[in-house]
């Protein structure tokens, strides 16, 4: 269970964590059709967002916002029906903050820091000490008291949350050059030529999307960016250099706040921004024992918790036998004659007799009919798979047919099933 707010420390009690769930998430294709990034759904009954939600209330942050603005109403409805736990009556809150132009009549939310902008009032009625600024679209386990602590002692005017990664890899992120002292000295966005960390040439620190200020001084940058003209009203391209510059700003990493299970041999960070990234970490969660240990009872992902009966198996004999081996399978699914082979089934799925899939990644209420063969596929939420449908076996039938990926990973959705006919 979450730490309660008798025990949790005093600084996660005074701060507030504000979400930005608004992004699209164009990489995963047609996964983010009808949903943002944040709500797509992850390890067999989650979506991304849960990670970001749990990881506030297991630190004992209960004031919690989220700020959504692309597609939102599947966003919406699940922090409806997951996270209406926090009670005002308690000293908790949770606030969905939709685009909702209420600083203008034709303004959206222009960038991350005008997300926050918009909504300072808000924020304001709650008072926090401290802000807790979050990306809503990877998957982690972190505690963020670490991180806040951190922060105070160090007298920074923020702190930015930073994974280490290989140094020609963090070409792809924002990456910090620090000091000795991790004091940030640079801020470079998507360098050709990434700066090492200090002593160890062949790493870089690569943001996190995290990052905590004391709420007063969050509000006057905020409020000196809303009137420079040039700024593009982002936190990683205009709040953070401008502090690097002008203030201090520290770097925190992951590694000395990330919570692992005793099960979990490295510290677990993902982007799963592509649909390959994606079928892999869902994939990664079928193995004997994964790099994220989803069974931690210390630090649990909370989510909207439908009510399903258990997952049923049937039929037993050779050809038609309900089973499933190396796989995860949640809640009212029915393996009805037919087999799963590492893959990862969420709730509801419905596979007929004689079906075969392995590498499958099959979301809410997919039905697999009879004699279908999938093999290294991502199945978008309610999909009828036909009678007989085989795809991961022929690569450019199914190029023809369907969005393969350069690793081979099909993602099927229900209107590239209609096109077929």
């Amino acid at each position: 269970m979450p730490r309660s707010t008798e025990t949790a420390a005093p600084l996660a009690r005074g701060a507030m964590a504000f979400v930005l769930a608004g992004g699209r998430g164009s990489r995963l294709m047609e996964l983010t059709d009808r949903r943002a990034k944040p709500a797509v759904f992850f390890g067999g009954k989650s979506r991304i967002i849960d990670f970001a939600l749990s990881n506030a209330s297991n630190s004992g942050i209960r004031r919690i916002a989220v700020a959504t603005q692309y597609k939102a109403h599947s966003l919406i409805r699940h922090l409806q029906r997951g996270w209406n736990f926090l009670r005002h009556e308690r000293n908790e809150s949770f606030d969905i903050l939709p685009a909702s132009q209420r600083t203008s009549e034709t303004a959206w939310y222009e960038g991350t820091a005008d997300a926050v902008y918009q909504n300072i009032d808000i924020i304001a009625d709650h008072a926090p000490k401290h802000m807790v600024i979050l990306a809503g679209d990877h998957i982690y386990k972190m505690d963020y008291e670490v991180m806040l602590a951190q922060h105070v002692a160090s007298g920074a005017d923020v702190t930015v949350g930073c994974i280490v990664v290989p140094r020609m890899e963090a070409r792809g992120f924002g990456v910090m050059h620090v000091d000795e002292q991790d004091r940030i000295v640079e801020f470079v966005e998507k360098p050709a030529d990434p700066p090492s960390i200090p002593g160890r040439p062949d790493v870089a620190l690569a943001s996190m999307g995290i990052y905590v200020f004391e709420t007063k001084l969050l509000f006057d940058q905020l409020r000196r960016d809303v009137a420079t003209p040039s700024s593009q009203r982002d936190f990683g391209r205009d709040i953070i250099p401008y502090l690097v510059r002008n203030g201090k700003a520290v770097a925190h990493r992951f590694e000395d706040s990330c919570v692992r299970s005793s099960a979990e041999a490295r510290p677990y960070w993902r982007d799963v921004g592509t649909v390959d990234a994606y079928w892999e970490a869902n994939i990664d969660l079928t193995d004997i024992v994964p790099e994220l240990d989803l069974f931690d009872r210390d630090w649990p992902i909370w989510t909207y918790a439908e009510i399903t009966p258990p997952a049923k198996f049937v039929h037993d004999m050779d050809g038609r036998r309900g089973e499933a081996v190396s796989s995860l399978v949640s809640g009212g699914c029915i393996l009805s004659g037919a087999a799963a082979k590492r893959s990862l089934l969420f709730t509801g799925v419905h596979m007929h007799s004689y079906a075969k899939v392995e590498g499958a990644v099959l979301l809410p209420y997919v039905d697999v009919a009879r004699g279908a063969r999938l093999t290294n596929v991502v199945v978008d939420r309610g999909v009828r798979i036909p009678e007989g449908l085989v795809v991961g076996e022929d690569p450019v039938l199914d190029a023809q047919r369907f969005r393969r990926t350069e690793k081979g990973i099909c993602l099927i959705t229900q209107a590239m099933l209609d096109r077929l006919g």
